[in-house]
């Protein structure tokens, strides 16, 4: 006989898989039902555990409050009382005596406020001998009353009606007076009224004893404590009553669960109110939480029953549209539309694979992206920019290595990450080098040649285990770290770099704290006349000296601002300075003399930043001719705001302000400049002092200070340091200087002792 073979499951076969979840799921669905139908049977109890324990947390509270609250009119009264005792010394007639009481009366919200002398003479807050609900010679028969004749603070209750506190009046040693301070029914059912519980909730105050003291309504079960509870034959509960009654009697809490003459269940919760022998007694049903547990139970389990059923057809519907369009989703999710290559979740996913077996200084993660390519989009239109985008893929992807594991991607716009397996810097470097001759070769494509330069960033990989994230931020660090002069090189990040930019992120968080606290100083450094040997202007720079930090040098945060915009509140707050300072040399009658200050070329994205600095001037009362703005030679350059700038200068004219154009040579068009812009005054840039030996360099100075007088131009030399200098451009007719070789930059009161 041949025994037939057991078959195996065919673990991969899809049909397999398919039924395999769907029966993991039912096993799933079943497992929850019985979850829930096992804890259903626990959920009654728990609920009334819960019943009791939030009616103990309640009640404890409100006793609590309550307590304070009686303990705080007693205490009050007590006050009163002392300045009662004194009140024959400063008022002398009944009628004072009784605006006193009305007074305190209103204050503390008592029902009246009662004066009862030992003899039964009464004086009231409201005016009358007595209280229309009790006789003067009643309160004389009142337990608490007779209590505070011999010094005793008491509260007491009036036949349910009304609560009211007593104090002794102390006079010389004798107590011949009570204060009585009587409080409202209705006052006091304010006081034990709660809405908790959904109003199924009824408090009232009784004694040790059962009598009722205060009752929020006039309900029959609070007459009598032992009309509560249903004649019962039950030891059980007969004990329980007992056990509850003495309680009360030793002044000690508790809670007590019974069924009421109507036959429902209830929980009686006592709790001593620590005045007198008075409990606060409370009453809820004993199903308040549960009573509604069963019916929605089985609604839960209708409405989770219909859950699991839409839940189970909706995954069914996404495992078979997911096995349908699975090749489409993964296109979506990791193909980039633009190059048909990886976007960045799948370099990302592509490298955290490739980590797992990466060894330490291997390989590395760069970023190279285009200069100016949105100068290409607007030059040869977005299709075209786009085509380009999907050409420097194609050519990044040829230079790569798959034998070493190496990839792309775009990320966004015409930022490219690669990951090479390359770690030496001059490896890197000419890999990248040929990789951009490759692009700007444009072969084998009839695009439109464009020569590209692209800014490099690169983060050698010493940790595999570093996330990716991390890594291109690295990366990205590096590559806006670039300077002018290395622009076409890859920057490689270290650690300095997180250092800067730690140390920029403190600087940010400083600056308004210090522009608050006055940190940021102003100096001045004087601009000497040459035919005069005296000071006729001066530069205001600022110097940032904080008082944790010491002093932070302009190199430091003065490129960090311009960059983050901060430099404009910086800017207006110097001008401040300087205006305070104008207008204290004014005031004071010495001869003031013009004053320059920078300005950012933050301003200029501004249309009518003028009128803030206007407004300053205005408000100090600076004369016109006495602040002079001076303009980086960039400015200028920006051929995008030329009208901007020319406009700029016209309008600082009309409201009274001189402008300079600062570095000027630093440049290439300088001459052009003098052309185009009205400036008053340019301040030659110390490059040209550096090397005076020359004679080519002398004519070259001397030209410009010649033409600048035929343009009616002033012309001030900035960083002269030697005599040999100062002499040959006092030869040549140079207005003013401006260096160490005079002063440096000093505070405004030296330099006010110095020049002024």
């Amino acid at each position: 006989m041949k025994i037939r073979e057991q078959k195996k499951p065919d673990f991969h076969n899809p049909f397999f898989r398919k039924g395999l979840q769907i029966g993991v799921l039912s096993v799933g669905i079943l497992l929850v039902f019985t979850i829930l139908i096992g804890n259903a049977a626990d959920l009654r109890i728990a609920l009334n555990q819960s019943t009791q324990k939030y009616l103990d947390d309640v009640t404890v509270q409100t006793a609590r409050d309550i307590h304070d609250a009686l303990t705080n009119k007693m205490t009050s009264l007590v006050t009163i009382s002392d300045t009662a005792s004194h009140l024959d010394e400063e008022c002398t007639g009944e009628e004072q005596l009784v605006e006193f009481l009305h007074r305190k009366a209103q204050i503390l919200e008592f029902d009246p406020l009662i004066l009862l002398h030992r003899d039964g003479t009464i004086i009231s807050s409201d005016g009358d001998s007595a209280p229309p609900w009790i006789a003067s010679a009643d309160f004389l028969q009142i337990d608490g009353v007779l209590a505070s004749f011999e010094g005793e603070v008491k509260a007491n209750y009036i036949g349910g009606q009304s609560i009211f506190y007593s104090v002794p009046i102390s006079r010389k040693g004798q107590i011949d007076e009570v204060l009585i301070g009587v409080r409202s029914k209705e006052n006091m059912q304010a006081m034990i009224s709660t809405k908790n519980f959904d109003g199924e909730m009824l408090s009232c105050i009784i004694n040790s004893t059962g009598q009722v003291v205060i009752s929020p309504t006039d309900l029959k079960p609070f007459l009598r404590l032992d009309d509560i509870f249903r004649e019962n034959k039950d030891k059980k509960v007969i004990d329980e009553i007992h056990r509850m009654q003495e309680n009360m009697k030793s002044n000690q809490n508790g809670i007590l669960k019974f069924t009421a003459v109507t036959k429902e269940n209830l929980i009686l919760s006592y709790n001593s109110l620590g005045v007198n022998d008075w409990f606060l007694l409370t009453l809820i049903p004993a199903n308040f939480l549960s009573s509604g547990a069963e019916r929605y139970i089985l609604q839960s389990f209708v409405i989770i029953g219909l859950t699991i059923l839409l839940f189970s057809l909706f995954l069914f519907s996404v495992y078979r549209f997911y096995h349908i369009h699975r090749k489409q989703l993964e296109r979506l999710a990791f193909v980039d539309p633009l190059t048909g290559g990886p976007n960045n979740a799948a370099f990302q996913l592509k490298y955290t694979e490739l980590a797992k077996t990466m060894t330490p200084d291997t390989y590395s993660i760069l970023l190279v992206n285009v200069n100016g390519f949105k100068l290409i989009n607007e030059r040869l239109g977005i299709p075209t920019g786009n085509r380009i985008l999907a050409y420097l893929y194609q050519v990044l992807e040829r230079q790569l290595r798959p034998a070493d594991d190496e990839f792309a991607a775009r990320v966004e716009s015409d930022h490219f990450f690669l990951c090479l397996k390359e770690h030496e810097p001059k490896e890197l470097q000419n890999r990248l080098d040929e990789m951009i001759r490759e692009i700007n070769a444009f072969r084998s494509t009839d695009l439109p040649a464009c020569h590209m330069t692209f800014r490099q960033g690169a983060c050698v990989v010493d940790d595999p285990s570093l996330e990716i994230t991390l890594l291109q931020d690295r990366a990205r660090l590096a590559c806006q770290s670039q300077t002018a002069e290395h622009r076409e090189k890859c920057a490689f990040y270290d650690n300095s770099l997180t250092e800067r930019m730690k140390m920029e992120q403190e600087l940010n968080d400083l600056f308004d704290s210090s522009i608050k606290n006055h940190d940021f100083k102003v100096y001045l450094q004087p601009k000497i006349r040459l035919e005069t040997n005296r000071a006729e202007g001066a530069e205001a720079l600022v110097r940032w000296i904080h008082p944790e930090k010491g002093v932070i040098y302009p190199s430091d945060f003065i490129p960090l601002f311009e960059m983050n915009g901060k430099i404009c509140s910086l800017d207006f707050y110097i001008f401040t300075q300087v205006c305070q300072t104008l207008r204290a040399w004014i005031a004071s009658g010495k001869n003031p003399i013009p004053v320059s200050v920078n300005l950012s070329r933050q301003h200029f994205l501004e249309h009518n930043f003028l009128k803030k600095f206007a407004d300053i001037a205005k408000e100090y009362e600076i004369p016109p001719g006495m602040i002079e703005f001076e303009l980086t030679e960039s400015i200028f350059f920006d051929n995008r705001q030329i009208n901007v700038v020319k406009e700029m200068i016209r309008q600082m004219h009309q409201l009274g302000f001189l402008c300079s154009l600062d570095d000027f040579g630093s440049g290439f068009s300088s001459l052009g400049l003098l052309k185009e812009f009205d400036v008053d005054t340019i301040k030659l840039d110390r490059s040209f002092f550096v090397n005076m030996a020359g004679e080519k360099a002398k004519d070259v100075i001397a030209c410009l200070i010649e033409l600048s007088k035929k343009l009616k131009v002033h012309t001030v030399a900035e960083g002269i340091e030697t005599d040999e200098m100062v002499e040959y451009l006092r030869m040549i007719k140079c207005d003013m200087v401006q260096g160490y070789i005079f002063s440096r930059p000093i505070p405004i009161s030296e330099f006010e002792e110095r020049y002024i």
